[in-house]
């Protein structure tokens, strides 16, 4: 959430790119942010514990704030050349969740945490968090930012890449172990991140829905939807 309120300032910060990326479709940025999040997800996943893998993790922290960097372009752009369009937004929702599970799965895969089952938890927490932020737009008509936002994670997510990265030059792969029953992951910035990705997504989840269920009711008082009071004879 905390980022998110750094949206409208980021946005005139970045005048002068989106004015030199109108030339290209919106959707077009939406769609090269995908794979080259991809790409970043898959070299921390495929990372190892030397310099080689250091460098793996630099170049894969790149790769990803490239990603989230041009995702936060496309909508600027759609809005500076008046080309807002209901698919453009479906679209940069849709690769939104996509990279947010890759992701998670591919830094909780890695073999500094090496628990994928963590990773999945953890992706369908973050999934789960985000839904209810779109379902509220869906239902109620605005957006729910509140709670532990995209940009707050995937910010967090590219500190700990680069941290791990700088720990694997210094010859440094871990802090110790969790306690049980996690006693089998190494402490260390990705395993720390894919656990305060879990936590905030379970948090996200439950205020964004305790507060949509007051807007919604709100809603229904006010506008009740039409009722079918048709019997059958």
């Amino acid at each position: 959430m905390a980022l998110e309120k750094l949206r409208n300032f980021w946005e005139r910060a970045l005048v002068p790119i989106v004015e030199y990326l109108s030339r290209f479709s919106p959707a077009t940025i939406t769609w090269v942010a995908l794979p080259i999040g991809i790409l970043g997800g898959l070299s921390v996943l495929t990372a190892s514990q030397d310099d080689l893998g250091a460098s793996m993790l630099l170049g894969g922290g790149l790769l990803i704030t490239m990603a989230m960097v041009l995702d936060g372009l496309d909508g600027p752009v759609a809005r500076a050349t008046g080309r807002v369009t209901r698919w453009g937004d479906y679209l940069d929702h849709t690769f939104d969740r996509l990279l947010d599970a890759t992701w998670i799965i591919c830094i909780a895969g890695s073999v500094f945490v090496n628990d994928l089952v963590l990773g999945l938890s953890a992706a369908w927490l973050t999934l789960l968090g985000s839904y209810m932020g779109t379902q509220a737009q869906a239902v109620a008509g605005t957006r729910n930012y509140r709670g532990f936002s995209r940009a707050d994670r995937t910010v967090l997510s590219i500190v700990a890449i680069f941290a791990m990265s700088a720990m694997l030059y210094m010859d440094n792969y871990s802090w110790g172990e969790f306690p049980a029953p996690f006693e089998h992951i190494s402490i260390n910035p990705l395993s720390i991140v894919i656990f305060i990705s879990a936590i905030g997504g379970f948090w996200t989840f439950l205020i964004r829905f305790i507060q949509a269920r007051e807007k919604i009711k709100q809603i229904d008082e006010e506008d009740p939807l039409p009722q079918n009071n048709t019997q059958d004879e």
